[in-house]
């Protein structure tokens, strides 16, 4: 016979099997929004962030060469890049927001 806390304790063993807990990906990432993700996006952020790691090393660099032109490019590829990655992340978490509010009470 199917209860409420039937459905109760079904939805939390689903969402403790389903969830993730990682810590946060960067200094950069909002930590007030405490979502699961995957260890793919863990990656890509991580490649991400290594990415852009390299292009501040490489404008500082730039900067003790005097190619202050080379320096300005590369920071705002880099800031590009920042942008990009918080929209991104941004829409998926909103995707993913609004996926959870679409699951039956019943999963």
């Amino acid at each position: 016979m199917i209860t409420r806390s039937n459905l109760a304790e079904q939805l939390r063993e689903y969402q403790i099997r389903s969830k993730h807990d990682w810590a946060s990906l960067s200094f950069f990432s909002s930590t007030s929004v405490n979502l699961s993700s995957s260890r793919v996006d863990v990656a890509i952020f991580v490649i991400w962030e290594l990415v852009v790691l390299a292009f501040v090393v490489f404008s500082a660099v730039s900067l003790y060469f005097r190619h202050l032109r080379l320096a300005i490019i590369l920071l705002c590829i880099t800031l590009l890049m920042l942008l990009c990655m918080k929209i991104t992340k941004k829409v998926k978490l909103a995707r993913k927001k609004k996926r959870r509010m679409l699951l039956p009470l019943s999963m």
